[in-house]
């Protein structure tokens, strides 16, 4: 029994410790930075002096564009992976045969193990020169280094995400319930649509958001896809950067920990924190309203 306890309190201790960090160094920030220059601010140029002989002694530390970034990036995600991954799943539940299924789902799960650095270079040498060749010929500016190929490619990073784990809640619903529809008159369509994804909506709604997890915490994907202009626009032709990826930057290279340049990364950890942690609260209140239980 205590050996379970330590267990168990290594993942509350650790969250303490982590968010405790966060707060500490990020009201050090504060005292430096008023708190609503950086929640409300419109500019990003955390570019601050060491040194007061030095030019350039004040930076702007407004987190907006950056969250907007985040954000853009991935909803754009997300419109793919969700219908993509609820699609598969819905299919290899209900319509696929054994065979197929067994070739299918572990090839579509083969492409949560790669690493992401080869979507990085996926992204920068495959499908953002497509979509800058595909905008010319159709008239439209696009950027280099976009948000939609960002965006793109990490919805495909996140299908698996989706796919199994609604996959497994759809195959997870009773079979007496699905025999009790069809044996009503319903279709397997409306079957499919009335009985078994409301009774498997937790699962699939937890797999949807894992992915907007894993999204949101991309870094390496947006430095070499979407790259590092911390611009304010819903754009998803612009180049705009993430809110891990500024954490990133701040802390590479020498550091002075005293500084509102470096201190800026916690305040930017506690944001996504804070944003995560409104995701999963709302998620939850959504299953728990549109949840169907059964016996």
């Amino acid at each position: 029994m205590g050996i379970l306890i330590a267990a168990s309190s290594v993942a509350i201790l650790t969250t303490v410790g982590i968010v405790l960090s966060l707060i500490f160094e990020s009201i050090q920030f504060f005292r430096q930075i008023p708190i609503t220059d950086f929640v409300f601010g419109l500019h990003w140029s955390p570019q601050t002096a060491i040194r007061e002989d030095q030019v350039g002694a004040s930076g702007a530390f407004g987190a907006i564009p950056l969250l907007v970034g985040t954000l853009l990036i991935s909803a754009i995600a997300l419109c793919v992976s969700g219908p993509v991954g609820l699609m598969a799943a819905i299919y290899l539940g209900e319509y696929a045969s054994a065979r197929f299924r067994s070739i299918v789902k572990p090839v579509l799960e083969a492409l949560a193990g790669i690493p992401t650095v080869v979507y990085g270079f996926f992204a920068a040498i495959v499908v953002a020169p497509m979509l800058r060749n595909g905008g010319e010929a159709i008239g439209l500016d696009v950027s280099s280094e976009s948000a939609l190929a960002a965006g793109l490619v990490m919805g495909i990073m996140t299908i698996p995400f989706v796919s199994s784990i609604s996959d497994d809640a759809i195959t997870a619903v009773p079979e007496s319930l699905k025999e009790a529809a069809l044996g009503l008159g319903s279709t397997r369509s409306e079957a499919i649509r009335n009985v078994i994804l409301p009774a498997a909506l937790p699962g699939i709604a937890g797999g949807l958001l894992l992915a907007a997890s894993r999204v949101i915490g991309e870094t390496m994907i947006v430095v070499m896809a979407a790259g590092l202009a911390a611009k304010l626009t819903v754009n998803p032709l612009d180049a705009v950067t993430t809110v891990t990826v500024q954490i990133v930057t701040l802390l590479t290279g020498d550091q002075e920990f005293d500084s509102p340049k470096t201190l800026a990364a916690f305040a930017l950890g506690l944001m996504l924190f804070l944003v995560t942690l409104a995701l999963n609260v709302t998620a939850l209140r959504i299953v728990k309203a549109y949840r169907e239980q059964y016996d």
